[in-house]
């Protein structure tokens, strides 16, 4: 098979699909990569690195002419016209705070599998679960340069110092994110809170953390009591495949100290708060009610060594069975678990649900 490896377009995206070494990998099971030049310069990956590796370097028009595309994130507007029914893109997508671009891949008639919804034997999400913890580990990062004074914010040191009190960070949601974000947080010497809605989750927390981390059952009282003494509020929330719910309500920013952050990793599921909407790396910040947000959308992007690495480390062995067996690769549910449209049909009821667009499940014995 053909693998197209395009060069990321997204506001200061530096990922890459798929690294030299994993393009290694295809071409020893004797697939064609097709790789766009510079492609993996954000990673520091020069072309002669991915020749050597055995990849071609092609332009973007030939990178996007292969029969598996691989990406980091969604599909750009002008790149939904250069896919088409015979093709299968292999990337994130988060279609279900995205209607134009559920709309543009319908369109293409492409088949378009997401990182972010395939599933494993767990019940977990193993391929965004690596994208989730270098997001939770930055966003205490983002909140820490945000609440500094030229930033914006309060002008506090999360941590403190001797004598003076260390910041008060407020988790909401004690999953891969909510869990790495406490762990840096814990790390910098800030007071942590974590709610979560599952007391099975609270008490594994509680557990791993030593008692270093409190836990709370996440109510509506119980979140505005601690919203209100948080310096940074940290929203880790994760409906998978739909758009976040929004427990963040402006009301409740409202009742924040001047000065504090929201950090909104469900950004790019919409976001869990009703004054969110996405930034860039270039504009990350903006303030709201006194409290500055940070939206990022692509997070990960800003540390692409690590985050494409961890990244492939998870979505190799996919992209190897998609390209030794095309859509038969969907007879295993976990893959097919990942798709989203199919030739100019919705497939995924959570999206389908939160853009109020009518799906169909896919039916795996009707790949030929």
């Amino acid at each position: 098979m053909r693998i197209g490896v395009p060069k990321e377009i997204k506001v200061h995206e530096y990922r890459v699909g798929l690294t030299p070494g994993s393009v290694r990998e295809f071409v020893q099971r004797g697939h064609s990569v097709l790789v766009e030049t510079e492609a993996g310069a954000g990673i520091g990956a020069t072309d002669q690195d991915y020749i050597s590796a055995g990849a071609i370097i092609v332009t973007a028009e030939d990178a996007f002419s292969a029969d598996l595309i691989v990406k980091v994130k969604e599909p750009q507007p002008e790149e939904w016209t250069r896919l088409c029914e015979e093709q299968i893109l292999f990337t994130y997508l988060h279609l279900a705070s995205d209607r134009k671009q559920t709309e543009g891949l319908l369109a293409s008639g492409v088949t378009a599998i997401a990182y972010e919804t395939i599933t494993d034997v767990r019940g977990g999400l193993p391929l965004l679960s690596p994208m989730s913890e270098v997001a939770g580990r930055l966003s205490i990062q983002a909140a820490a340069v945000s609440l500094e004074k030229h930033s914006g914010g309060q002008g506090l040191l999360l941590g403190g110092v001797p004598g003076v009190p260390s910041g008060r960070v407020v988790v909401l949601g004690g999953g891969v994110v909510g869990t790495h974000a406490a762990k840096i947080a814990v790390g910098l010497g800030a007071e942590v809170t974590v709610l979560d809605r599952s007391l099975a989750r609270l008490r594994e927390l509680d557990d791993l953390f030593g008692g270093r981390v409190r836990t709370c059952y996440s109510t509506a009282d119980a979140l505005e009591a601690e919203a209100a003494q948080a310096d940074a509020l940290i929203g880790a929330v994760l409906v998978p495949g739909a758009s976040a719910p929004k427990l963040i309500t402006r009301e409740l920013l409202r009742r924040m100290k001047l000065g504090s952050v929201l950090v909104d990793v469900a950004i790019d599921q919409g976001g869990c708060a009703e004054t969110s909407r996405a930034t860039t790396h270039a504009n990350p910040t903006y303030v709201e009610e006194g409290v500055v947000h940070y939206c990022v959308a692509n997070m990960p992007g800003a540390v692409p060594k690590t985050s494409t690495a961890a990244l492939n480390n998870a979505t190799l062995p996919v992209g190897l069975s998609l390209a030794e067996k095309g859509l038969g690769a969907l007879a295993d549910p976990h893959v097919a678990a990942g798709l989203n449209v199919h030739r100019g049909t919705l497939t995924s009821q959570p999206v389908g649900e939160s853009l109020g667009i009518g799906w169909t499940a896919f039916d795996a014995g009707s790949v030929k």
